[in-house]
């Protein structure tokens, strides 16, 4: 084997650059064929296909959708199943293979026919997993030292990230707060975090688009209702808690059925989503435009209690089914139901609040995020850099700080932490090594590459 190289921080750097671009254009060719492939049962719909052949031909459909993207899974690349966090976590950490041809073509058509088949299931999540597997792929042919390599995969989640969501900072800070174990702090591996993720975004803009992914008018909260996100950040710890450790017991109820059923969950769920496609699409899908349409309607408190509980069953089961896709979306849908349920009830008691419901919804969504990733920074800035709501940046920061308190009182563990050691138990392996954690704001030390 060849020995490892050491590049220059100029083609370090550069290799960030290509990495964030190819990151960028996997990530928004994905999002265009799941669109397309989303946009098939409405289609249907509108040409006046009659109930009685639209409904099982859509659930036919979604059904096979699902069981193919599972049997691409199982065939190709087992772990590209779910959302691929863990897995880039684990390989930074040496404990998880990273087969970068095979996790490309397993999330990628995989990714885009359970995501097409309506399961309550977000994009970002087969995103962050390529452009970690694009980062794996170039750090090999260039026979990168591991320090290097580590840096890259970073990279390369980061502009998977920035990608579904066209939000660069957040993505960065996603790498700061959620692989802080694992990341190699120093100034070219920080440096190429930030290359590839603005590369990336760069490129998703130029395809798609410049401006927030998910605009919700807002304005500013008065400090008299400040107390009332404290509130929220308090039941949003516990509800975070609550969907970890639903998600886990799920893909425990799920690995325990019989060997030959594995292909059950995903042609079941498959199924089911292609009937609520046509007969309740707002219980399907990641929820994007779902959150906008929440956000601009007015809907009763049952309503929208009930669509959180739908959701929230959607992605469990979704999840569990053993397809490629994201928790991030599906997630921060739910969070805006439960949100905007709790400012609706809110607004019965105080007339005067004003746009209270829609601000209860977008600081939610970070609350919800920040109690189940446990890092509340990239709650913050992923949900501003979403809606531009920056007007909400203190409701927002009150709420995430809450959620996180409540949920670390409560006992609740980061989500990714969970699920990286359930891979590793599955696979025989103790756990990571003991490391010494790095510091949430790295130094840049001259002697560091």
């Amino acid at each position: 084997m060849d020995e490892t190289r050491e590049p220059t921080d100029a083609f370090y750097f550069g290799l960030a650059l290509c990495l964030g671009l190819t990151a960028g254009l996997i990530g928004t060719a994905f999002h265009l064929t799941v669109d397309g492939l989303l946009h098939i049962a409405p289609g249907l719909r509108k040409d006046g296909t009659p109930l009685s052949l639209l409904l099982p031909a859509s659930m036919i459909l979604a059904a096979l959708a699902a069981l193919a993207s599972a049997t691409i899974v199982r065939k190709v690349a087992p772990e590209a199943a779910g959302s691929g966090i863990q897995e880039i976590e684990g390989a930074m950490e040496g404990l998880r293979p990273m087969r970068a041809a095979r996790v490309l073509v397993a999330k990628f058509f995989g990714g885009a026919l359970s995501l097409g088949a309506g399961l309550v299931l977000g994009r970002e999540g087969p995103t962050i997993h390529m452009g970690a597997a694009s980062a794996a792929a170039i750090s090999e042919r260039f026979n990168l030292d591991k320090r290097d390599r580590k840096g890259l995969l970073a990279a390369g989640a980061a502009a998977g990230l920035a990608a579904a969501f066209n939000a660069p900072l957040a993505a960065i800070l996603f790498i700061v707060e959620e692989t802080r174990r694992q990341f190699p702090y120093g100034y070219r591996t920080y440096v190429a975090v930030i290359t590839a993720s603005a590369a990336s975004a760069v490129v998703t803009e130029w395809i798609a688009g410049v401006g927030p992914s998910l605009v919700i008018s807002a304005s500013t909260v008065p400090v008299y209702l400040l107390p009332g996100f404290i509130m929220l950040g308090v039941m949003l710890g516990g509800l975070g808690v609550f969907f970890n450790r639903a998600l886990v017991a799920t893909l425990d109820a799920f690995a325990n059925l019989p060997p030959g059923r594995w292909w059950l969950p995903a042609t079941a769920i498959g199924a089911v989503s292609g009937a609520l496609m046509i007969l309740a699409p707002d219980a399907t899908k990641g929820g994007e435009t779902l959150i906008e349409s929440l956000a601009a309607a007015r809907h009763g408190f049952f309503l929208l209690i009930g669509l959180t509980m739908l959701r929230f069953a959607g992605v469990m089961i979704s999840y569990a089914s053993g397809v490629p896709g994201g928790i991030f979306a599906p997630m921060l849908s739910i969070a805006t139901c439960f949100g905007l349920a709790g400012g609706t009830a809110l607004a019965f008691v105080l007339p005067d609040a004003g746009e209270l419901p829609k601000a209860f919804a977008i600081a939610a969504m970070g609350g919800l995020f920040a109690a189940s990733v446990r890092a509340p920074m990239v709650g913050v800035v992923l949900v501003l850099e979403l809606t531009g709501a920056y007007e909400l940046l203190l409701p927002v920061l009150i709420t995430c700080a809450c959620a996180t308190v409540f949920a670390e009182k409560l006992g609740g563990r980061p989500i990714y932490e969970v699920l990286l050691e359930r891979t590793l138990a599955k696979a025989g392996i103790a756990g990571p090594p003991e490391v010494e954690k790095s510091p949430v704001i790295p130094g840049f030390d001259d002697t560091t590459k």
